[in-house]
Formats: structure tokens, C-alpha cells, sequence
């Protein structure tokens, strides 16, 4: 039986628990997914704008956050395996999924393996297929967390860093780059039998130089090309790591489209 209550507390996975926040009420279910080592908050203003028509369900990301829990496992599957956890634990069967980032792949890899299940997908400057790793982007990725190694547990206090060590998180970030391949992705977006909308930003993302994230962005126009349930819902002026706090309304909107 569906619990309409609001809720807010650690839903147990595997090896570890996820700090999860449900509004609840009878509005159509809405899953937020966290970009690779964001939090549940960035998600505030999307939900403020959509309003409490909506049932918005969010959650912090195994070692991100303040509260969820660390794990031996923090690869891929173990992140789509975390939407089907919060999803039972608080009786939500059908739901509409919205990824910014990583989370826009988690969410793409979710509902194509669960169409019965998916009410849509909006996905938010992330699931581009392009082959963007190689063996200088791989090691470009290890150095630059190396680098970060020694101011990050400074501010994970705060929660806005992952409880991860400096490997933890380049194997995340490369894994991401294998999963993204064309030949990789690209099957997986052409078999989405839900509504699609992407919501596509401008410029820059962290680690990127040049134009090197607007050429990772063309891999979405041969997915719209071959599927038709994908499409462009907004290319907005703010960049990847503002998109949700300066287009917040654009997402809005295209979460508007899947009703």
C-alpha cells in the first residue's frame, strides 16, 4: 500500500542505507537523480517551481550527503539498483525520473530496463553518447582527483563532497566516460519506449576544456534522430555545473511535458 505521508529518513541497500526525502501526497511521483557527487538539495529549486502538485522523491547517493552511508560498492549497477531500493521502500510502483549529470545516465539505463515502470524521463545535460574517454582523458581524470585529495575531506563536513577517497572517485568518473560510448549508450537510448525529454546546457562542465563538452552534446542529435520518443525539450545559456540552479524552470517544464 502506497504511504502518501510526508517522510524523511535512511532507507537501508545492500551494504549501506541512503538518506531519503519523500513529500508524498497523491501527485504523480517524481525521482530525482543526483549528479555524480551532488546532493539532494540541488534539486530545491526545481521542486519549489513544480510545486506540491508533484510527489517529489529525492536521496543522497551512497557516501554523498551528511547522512548516507559508505559502501564497498560504488559502481554503475549499484546506482540503478538504489532507485529500485527507494522506490520500494516508500511503495512508489510508477514513476517519472529526472537525472541531472550521472544521474541523467542512471536514470536513461532505469527506464529502459523498466518501461512498464518509467511515467517518462527527463534527463538534464547528461546520456550524451560520444566517446569522449581515452587513455589521456583517463589519466587527466586520475591527476586532477589526486590533486583534489587534500582539500576534500575539509569539506565534507558540509556534505557537499562524497566520503570517497581520491581513487574511488576517478574509477566512478571513468567508468562514467565507458558507459557514455557510443557503442555503449547509444543502444540504450535507441531502446526507450518512454517519453524523453532532454534539457541540454551551454558551454562547460568540470575537467572539460574548450569546446569539448558542446562536441559530447551533438552525440544526443542522433538518438533524437532514430527515436522518436526522445526529444529537445530546451538548450539553455547556463553551463553544466549551474544548469539546475539558473534553468531551473526549463527543467521544470519539460517534467510538465510527461502529463
Amino acid at each position: 500500500m502506497t504511504d502518501l505521508r510526508a517522510w524523511t529518513g535512511m532507507v537501508p541497500v545492500d551494504d549501506t542505507a541512503l538518506a531519503v526525502t519523500d513529500t508524498g501526497g497523491p501527485g504523480v511521483p517524481v525521482l530525482y537523480l543526483n549528479g555524480q557527487f551532488a546532493t539532494q538539495g540541488y534539486w530545491r529549486r526545481v521542486i519549489d517551481e513544480l510545486g506540491p502538485q508533484w510527489r517529489h522523491v529525492t536521496f543522497d547517493e551512497r557516501a554523498r550527503g551528511r547522512k548516507s552511508k559508505r559502501s564497498a560498492d560504488y559502481s554503475f549497477e549499484a546506482a540503478v539498483r538504489d532507485v529500485d531500493a527507494v522506490l520500494a521502500a516508500r511503495g512508489v510502483e510508477r514513476a517519472l525520473v529526472v537525472g541531472w549529470s550521472y544521474g541523467a545516465v542512471v536514470a536513461a539505463h532505469w527506464a529502459a530496463r523498466n518501461p512498464e515502470r518509467a511515467a517518462g524521463a527527463v534527463l538534464v545535460d547528461g546520456a550524451f553518447p560520444y566517446d569522449w574517454l581515452d587513455d589521456a582523458m583517463e589519466q587527466r581524470i586520475r591527476t586532477m582527483f589526486k590533486r583534489m585529495g587534500w582539500f576534500l575531506p575539509l569539506l565534507r563536513p558540509t556534505g557537499i563532497t562524497p566520503r570517497m577517497n581520491p581513487e574511488q572517485l576517478a574509477e566512478s568518473n571513468i567508468e562514467l566516460g565507458r558507459l557514455s560510448r557510443t557503442s555503449e549508450l547509444a543502444p540504450v537510448l535507441d531502446s526507450l519506449a518512454v517519453p524523453t525529454r532532454y534539457v541540454v546546457a551551454s558551454g562547460t562542465s568540470l575537467g572539460s576544456r574548450g569546446n569539448e563538452q558542446e562536441r559530447i552534446r551533438e552525440g544526443l542529435d542522433g538518438a533524437i534522430a532514430r527515436n522518436p520518443h526522445i526529444r529537445l525539450a530546451a538548450k539553455v545559456t547556463s553551463n553544466h555545473g549551474a544548469i539546475l540552479r539558473k534553468d531551473f524552470r526549463a527543467v521544470a517544464d519539460a517534467v510538465r511535458e510527461m502529463v
